[in-house]
């Protein structure tokens, strides 16, 4: 962005308010054009001219400034900024590369994504194997598991209905141990 060289109040300043900024041009005032100008002769708008002088670091260098402080009117070398649009224009029309990878033909895409998919399938079918033969143990491991509880069950009970005989047995005074055997003996 443009600095003013010389404060406000410099002899520059008062002498009509014109800085030469390039002072080899003061002679040679036809070569020169404003930028609004400037940009109705390259034949773009006056805020593409402003947008190009803030953005690039090789836009025509300023020659002339003239009016008033604080609105001033540029000037540059007619010849430089039209170089400038041009270069500007060629590489707006030039087919933009960017940080786009080369094309590659679509064969050999499919070709790659094949690969890619057959890779993926052979992993998911061994993943698929694995799981089933884990399910097979799982299973095997829960029927023997049923088998076992069935047994412990089966003792449970039988532990639960000897227990039930025993106190059942010794609440009943009319049935003792002793009579069992004399009842016994008496057949």
């Amino acid at each position: 962005m443009y600095q003013d060289p010389e404060p406000p109040g410099s002899p520059a300043d008062r002498a009509g308010g014109v800085v030469w900024l390039r002072p080899e041009f003061q002679t040679r005032q036809t070569e020169l054009v404003t930028l609004s100008d400037g940009a109705r002769l390259i034949g773009v708008t006056k805020s593409a001219v402003s947008n190009w002088q803030q953005r690039h670091r090789n836009f025509p260098a300023l020659a002339l400034l003239t009016g008033p402080l604080h609105k001033r009117t540029k000037w540059v070398v007619t010849a430089e900024l039209v170089s400038f649009a041009r270069a500007q224009q060629e590489r707006r029309l030039a087919p933009r590369t960017g940080h786009k990878s080369p094309a590659r033909p679509g064969a050999e895409i499919a070709a790659q994504q094949t690969a890619q998919y057959e890779a993926l399938l052979n992993t998911l079918t061994e993943r698929e194997q694995r799981q089933a033969q884990a399910l097979a143990r799982t299973r095997a491991a829960r029927r023997t598991a049923e088998d076992k509880l069935l047994r412990a069950r089966a003792r449970l009970t039988a532990e639960i209905d000897a227990v039930a005989r025993l106190t059942t047995t010794e609440k009943d005074p009319a049935v003792t141990p002793t009579d069992t055997q004399t009842t016994e003996v008496d057949r």
